[in-house]
């Protein structure tokens, strides 16, 4: 499995905490099956102010760190973005990582806030469209907007998003109405890619394995491949290279 949307660079945003608590969460990754890692640390304006340089000199730290515990990943970066009209002058200006490029587009995590759907993100979208990048819109199953009115996402599929569920939505980790929302947008064939959201060992676990299983028992093995593996691996494989 490869794990494209986690928070296990120590000290840069609500994530892990230090090396010892990345370091045990990485292990607890592997452990679970995952064998590829991309970590995106918040760029949240005014909240999360990472850039470009602080992600990428503490992603080399922690994957030297990972060498010496003998911890067998990949481990590449890039930032998971709140959605913001700041964002367009940052991508002008080559601030913005992106989880990589695909058939001639780039993707970006995006985020929506997790009690609405912004007015005028729509806008955002399309400039983000017109401009080569694809938005992989980030948990969309827990957000408010969409949770009260699920068809409030076909906006943004019309727009052409891909959309990243949560793995421990699926399990119950965020309780039954998001599980019942998940298992909906999978059924419907909304999902491009299951993360983990992974931010800590108790509440928020960096695993996939179980949520595996579970799109194998509601859909099956051939879409489970191609949401925890083949377009993960497409989406990100440059950032690999």
């Amino acid at each position: 499995m490869i794990d494209i949307h986690c928070h296990l660079i120590p000290g840069i945003d609500d994530g892990a905490r230090d090396e010892a608590d990345a370091l045990s969460l990485l292990r607890m990754a592997a452990e679970n099956g995952t064998k590829r890692i991309v970590v995106t640390p918040h760029l949240h304006l005014g909240r999360f102010d990472n850039t470009k340089n602080i992600i990428w000199t503490e992603l080399l730290v922690i994957k030297q760190a990972m060498f010496e515990a003998n911890i067998e990943l990949e481990l590449a970066a890039a930032a998971e973005v709140r959605i913001d009209a700041e964002i367009i002058p940052m991508i002008e200006q080559d601030r913005i990582p992106f989880l990589g490029q695909y058939d001639g587009r780039k993707f970006l995590l995006l985020e929506l806030p997790h009690s609405h759907i912004p007015p005028g993100c729509d806008k955002l979208i399309k400039w983000l469209i017109s401009h080569n990048i694809t938005p992989l819109i980030a948990h969309p199953e827990r957000n408010r907007d969409i949770l009260k009115s699920p068809d409030k996402i076909k906006m943004f599929k019309r727009l052409g998003c891909w959309f990243q569920l949560t793995g421990s939505s699926l399990t119950g980790g965020f309780g039954e109405s998001c599980q019942q929302l998940s298992e909906q947008f999978l059924k419907d064939g909304l999902i491009d890619v299951v993360a983990s959201d992974g931010h800590n060992l108790k509440r928020r676990p960096p695993i996939l394995k179980e949520a595996h299983q579970r799109v194998c028992e509601l859909i099956n093995e051939e879409t489970a491949h191609k949401l925890f593996w083949q377009n993960p691996f497409n989406i990100t494989k440059s950032l690999f290279i």
